[in-house]
């Protein structure tokens, strides 16, 4: 059932490394919905003695991968998994094949001095912000379960270790590619490119130059469609270095992760980020620029490197193309514009203007909107005063169509509630304090379905009190 996806790229790539063994370890987050997808159907024991290190997964042997990364910007030849190891890949009955990783789960030769551990707290984060950005609707990797270690690890101050057993249909990223052309390995990459061109659909029997175009293009379209999400929910990831950056257009590493509530799209939470490289409205750019990597990489299965140069500039240039328009629609969507008229783009720049300058939360803006035209749960979801003029010219930019065809588009595209900022560190704060938390179950129930317009307590839709001074952290 489980087997070493990795080995055949080589041990300088998939390294074997034995995760800790945490003998005191207890499963306090379990994802059944995703243990039957993935066809497991493991008891609680189970889970824990191959989720803790305490046995290998049958078939498999656990690795720790090998990659490189720009990190905002600086390049790093060798990071690598610094404090994860991957136990083993399956496919399901559905022919689906993922990877299952811990997280926190000891040092590694990519280690660099660090302890391997994490802390429970960016654990339960991203159980919880990789469960709700999955419903959503944002490709996301998942969390399938957090387990106590019993031990502590040292941050700023001692903290509950965990451990956090993820699980993607793959851990390529474009660091993986760039590792390998550091290292001039033709044929290890050449093994990487078949394996994931197979995992994404585009298998070859034998790779060609058109191929590796294609597969190009083939991310690039992926990263822009990831983008155009994130946007459309409000999601910041903090941390879009190359090395957190998948080859199939899932989110990974909700380390320093935020949802944007106050809006501007200037805005930044991660601790780390003193620049606003990945600032909320940067990222379409950053994944560009990452898909320019990628490119520079790929050049080394190329044979005239120059003629390779000017299709993969082309590639690009058709990725700002394909997210100006899904930009557009973007926008339309979440207003219902159902059509394209002169004057659209005006009227989305006022309201962006009027929501930055007056600091309007982002989702219960548009879900105020939205709530108008559902005729329902308007009273939960109040529009803001400062948009009393704009909502004229917007009711009536849309009166020649059905009430009901435009509310059914925006619903689909704003959600009524999402994992707010405050109330994720409510959560954390209870697991630090009590080792459970009794919101979160009913909170995580909720938010798989975001865009019901139901009853909520009031709380779980109150905007973040301090934006401003609000951050967030790695976690190693």
């Amino acid at each position: 059932m489980f087997y070493s996806r990795y080995a055949p790229i080589g041990e300088q790539f998939a390294v074997p490394a034995k995760p800790n063994d945490f003998s005191n370890a207890k499963v306090i987050l379990f994802n059944t919905e995703l243990d039957t997808q993935l066809g497991l159907n493991w008891d609680l024991d189970t889970a824990r003695s191959y989720l803790s290190g305490n046995r290998p997964l049958p078939g498999a042997q656990s690795v720790c991968l090998a990659y490189s990364g720009h990190q905002f910007g600086q390049f790093n030849p060798t990071l690598g998994d610094g404090r994860a190891h991957l136990i083993g890949s399956l496919i399901t009955n559905g022919n689906e094949v993922f990877d299952i990783q811990l997280k926190g789960s000891g040092a590694t030769v990519f280690s660099r001095g660090g302890d391997g551990l994490c802390a429970l707290g960016p654990a339960i984060r991203e159980f919880v912000m990789s469960k709700a950005l999955s419903s959503l609707g944002v490709p996301s990797t998942q969390c399938l379960a957090v387990l106590s270690t019993g031990d502590s690890v040292y941050r700023q101050g001692e903290l509950p270790g965990a451990v956090v057993a993820r699980v993607a249909h793959s851990h390529i990223r474009v660091g993986s590619f760039q590792y390998l052309a550091m290292q001039q390995d033709s044929q290890a990459m050449l093994k990487l490119l078949e394996l994931t061109m197979k995992d994404v659909g585009l298998q070859s029997n034998e790779i060609t130059e058109e191929d590796i175009f294609s597969f190009f293009e083939f991310v690039c379209d992926a990263q822009c469609d990831l983008m155009l999400k994130w946007l459309q929910v409000g999601f910041i990831h903090g941390v879009m270095n190359t090395d957190n950056t998948l080859i199939n257009g899932e989110t990974i590493d909700y380390g320093p992760c935020a949802m944007i509530e106050s809006f501007s799209f200037n805005r930044v939470f991660s601790s780390i980020d003193r620049q606003g490289r990945y600032a909320f409205g940067q990222q379409p750019n950053m994944a560009s620029w990452n898909c320019g990597r990628l490119a520079e990489s790929l050049l080394l299965l190329v044979e005239d490197e120059q003629v390779a140069i000017d299709r993969f500039s082309k590639i690009l240039v058709g990725f700002s193309e394909r997210f100006n328009q899904g930009y557009t629609q973007l926008w339309r969507n979440k207003l219902g514009i159902l059509d394209e008229q002169p004057g659209d783009q005006e009227l989305v720049t006022e309201l962006l203007e009027i929501m930055t300058r007056n600091e309007l939360d982002f989702t219960n803006t548009f879900a105020s909107l939205t709530a108008i035209k559902i005729n329902r749960q308007q009273a939960q979801y109040p529009a803001p005063h400062e948009l009393d003029e704009w909502v004229k010219k917007w009711q009536l930019r849309i009166q020649d169509h059905e009430s009901s065809e435009i509310a059914a588009v925006m619903q689909r595209h704003n959600p009524a509630i999402i994992p707010r900022n405050d109330l994720m560190e409510e959560v954390i704060r209870d697991f630090y304090q009590y080792g459970n938390s009794d919101v979160l179950d009913s909170w995580l129930a909720a938010l798989s379905a975001p865009y019901n317009y139901d009853n909520y307590p009031e709380k779980w839709l109150l905007s973040q009190t301090n934006t401003k001074s609000y951050q967030t952290f790695c976690g190693t």
